[in-house]
């Protein structure tokens, strides 16, 4: 059975809508990723954990993956933060400063 990529989707999830490109700027986080202008804006941690996710799921059609596995199962560690984001229960500059604190690249 192949490991679930729940973990790496929901932490896209949480850092799109963390991002300024849909906390400012009001766009769709589809938008964000597909947009080409957009994307260039987007913090490397949201582009980092993208392509983490994105590696998991080609890992679960990967054949050499089979005996070894995948990667570990999902945790839950992204389940709070992510049913608050869809819920509405958070402080947009409060999560705004969490992408500015989690994102060690971006230059002030």
């Amino acid at each position: 059975m192949p490991a679930s990529c729940k973990d790496q989707k929901k932490a896209v999830a949480i850092c799109l809508q963390r991002s300024p490109c849909v906390m400012l700027e009001r766009n769709k986080p589809q938008d964000c990723l597909d947009n080409p202008e957009l994307r260039k804006d987007l913090p490397e941690l949201c582009l980092a954990q993208m392509r983490a996710f994105l590696d998991c799921k080609k890992g679960i059609l990967d054949m050499t993956k089979r005996f070894t596995g995948n990667g570990p199962l999902s945790t839950g560690k992204y389940d709070q933060q992510y049913d608050n984001l869809c819920a509405g229960n958070f402080d947009p500059r409060e999560e705004l400063h969490r992408l500015e604190v989690l994102d060690s690249t971006r230059k002030d």
